[in-house]
């Protein structure tokens, strides 16, 4: 969740900070704050965006060439200014920021107040403060001189959860402390400089090469020296990677909002997700990534599919293209559900972990979980050096690109085309999926980038169906077979970005009650390509206006029978039955967007969401 930002070196690192905070504001918008040392610590924040703390320290001194800067997506205690981020030691030795949650807080406090401190937030950030101020000073008292460091490094050792923290000292002004621990972190690595953030995009302008730090590493820098151990002392050998990321990727490039330039970036993403993979002159997928597991896959008696949000929607595609083309039993669980479930696992299964950001924590337990128990992983994953890629036994990068909006759209078609590439690979492999089919199949994939390109064109008549809805309380999505998830998909979008409530249904299941819902007042898109349910979903839709109810039907271009029928009509190209998930959630995320900005909300930021969830 929350933004984290650090700089260490000669230059003003205001500037640096704020821009940052900027970069890093999908992570959460809450509050914001930045502390600053130049001889004596400065600290600022204040409640709601970072431009309400960019204007609140107009005027103020923010000078400093050390300092960390927070966004905040808040866990304990309300969004204001007292509870923001950074949080300073009672009596003002430490200032911390921190990504995570801290689950023993509360026992921690209890015993500090017993001890004399007092608080002033309601946030566990400012205990775990207390408690490195408390060790540093009691062990000044007795006699010991412990540094900064070792004051964190053993208050680490009390604290029971997640985090990921810039420490700055007082005492030791020169210095900044980091350490995670399931929460993000990443270093960059400049010329007698130092960069901190909670991932690569505040410090991709500024330096290219780059450290991720793992679970319990702890880092002390000064300007001119990099210290990386772990939070048990043992030393750590510091891999220095090198970024993939230009500054345009995450730049809005014109667009209004970073959700509507992702959504017509998904012709290149996609293209940029089977690039190299997929070769038409050899009748071929290659995987590399999937190399040392390949023949478990074959052989797999059964596929479980653990994603979040938008990446369970897309392993539900997934479900359905791999039980169709290999033949491979698939079950599709919320990972924060088959983590706490005791859920049946053997030898002979094989897990696959959807993950944008590859952070989700619900997903990153329940990898953990199965790799315990002997399980092989594998994950599908956007952002290169992230948890997840460095836990799973084997990968596939979905190549999307930077994702700024909170709200999913090209990794959520990026993981959709890895795992059609999976399916069809599979098929192959097996024998389940003749040569021929394999290779006309491989043709239409290349086509899809085309093909979506012709759904973008829709986009300002998709605005002028969007102006009939903006005071609607209600959606109801319905899909059959594949294009069940791309429903879900659907209402899941305008639920987030619009703040209408939306659902999606299998279309058959609309009389097992929710076409007790259907009136003159409540829109129903359906996803009605021609496929082999066509005639079944023409029904669902007579059975809609026979109850008055508004239909907003997603069409293969050229339909008639339901164009009779439909309020409005959104056509999308022809393609095949296994693909048309990449073309109709377009329009869908379209409509979703489109009212959306006519409600007058904030489509990059929605409220009480954010980009990362790394926290339970």
């Amino acid at each position: 969740m929350c933004g984290i930002v650090g700089y260490i070196g000669n230059k003003e690192a205001y500037p640096m900070l704020i821009n940052g905070l900027k970069r890093l504001e999908y992570r959460g918008y809450d509050s914001a704050g930045i502390a600053l040392i130049d001889g004596t610590p400065k600290s600022y924040k204040k409640k709601g965006k970072v431009s309400d703390l960019e204007n609140f320290v107009k005027g103020k001194d923010v000078s400093g060439t050390i300092g960390i800067a927070h966004t905040r997506w808040a866990t304990h205690g309300e969004p204001n200014d007292i509870n923001a981020h950074p949080h300073t030691s009672m009596k003002g030795k430490f200032i911390i920021i921190h990504n995570g949650i801290i689950e023993n807080y509360s026992k921690l406090k209890d015993k500090l107040e017993a001890r004399g401190y007092v608080f002033k937030t309601e946030t566990d950030t400012e205990v775990l403060v207390n408690l490195i101020e408390y060790i540093y000073l009691k062990a000044r008292e007795s006699g010991r001189e412990l540094s900064a460091a070792d004051s964190v490094m053993l208050a680490l050792h009390k604290v029971i959860g997640t985090y990921g923290i810039l420490v700055l000292s007082v005492d030791e002004p020169d210095k900044l402390i980091a350490a995670r621990n399931g929460s993000p972190l990443v270093i960059g690595v400049g010329k007698n400089e130092y960069f901190f953030a909670s991932d690569a995009t505040p410090i991709v302008e500024h330096t290219k090469s780059v450290i991720y730090m793992n679970d319990g590493d702890f880092a002390v820098v000064t300007k001119d020296n990099f210290n990386l151990k772990t939070i048990s002392n043992d030393p750590v050998e510091p891999e220095i990677k090198k970024l993939d990321i230009d500054i345009a990727s995450i730049e809005k490039g014109g667009y209004d909002h970073f959700m509507l330039k992702e959504i017509f970036e998904q012709p290149q993403s996609i293209k940029d997700t089977f690039r190299g993979r997929v070769s038409l002159d050899l009748d071929n997928i290659v995987l590399g990534g999937l190399h040392t597991v390949m023949d478990k896959l074959v052989d797999a008696q059964r596929i479980i599919i653990v994603g979040c949000g938008t990446s369970w929607h897309a392993g539900l595609v997934g479900e359905y293209l791999i039980e169709e083309y290999a033949r491979i039993p698939v079950e599709v669980e919320y990972g924060s559900e088959f983590r706490y479930r005791n859920p049946i696992l053997y030898d002979d299964d094989l897990v696959i972990a959807i993950s944008q950001s590859g952070e989700t924590a619900d997903t990153l337990a329940a990898i953990r979980m199965a790799k315990e128990r002997n399980v092989t992983v594998i994950g599908i994953c956007n952002v290169v050096g992230s948890s997840i890629p460095r836990e799973t036994d084997a990968g596939v990068y979905t190549h999307a690109g930077p994702e700024i909006g909170v709200a999913s759209t090209k990794a959520f078609t990026a993981q959709v085309t890895v795992l059609t590439m999976l399916a069809y690979l599979l098929g192959h492999k097996k024998g389940v999926i003749s040569k021929y089919e394999f290779k006309n199949l491989l043709k239409e994939l290349h086509q899809i980038p085309d093909k979506i390109s012709e759904v973008l064109k829709s986009n300002d008549y998709i605005l002028k169906v969007a102006q009939k809805f903006t005071e609607s309380t209600n959606f109801l999505y319905l899909g059959r077979g594949v294009l069940f998830p791309v429903a879900l998909e659907g209402a899941l979008k305008l639920k987030e970005i619009s703040y209408i409530h939306a659902e999606g249904y299998p279309a058959a299941e609309m009389k097992h009650g929710p076409i007790a819902l259907i009136d003159k007042n409540m829109p129903v898109v359906v996803i009605a390509t021609k496929d082999k349910s066509y005639e079944k979903i023409v029904n669902n839709i007579q059975e809609i206006k026979a109850r008055n109810g508004i239909v907003i039907a997603v069409v293969t271009k050229g339909d008639t029978t339901i164009a009779s029928m439909a309020d409005y009509l959104i056509e999308v190209p022809e393609t095949h039955d296994s693909l048309a998930p990449l073309l109709t959630v377009v329009p869908l995320q379209l409509l979703a967007y489109h009212i959306a900005v006519l409600r007058g909300c904030n489509v990059d930021q929605p409220r009480n969401l954010a980009k990362s969830v790394t926290v339970e």
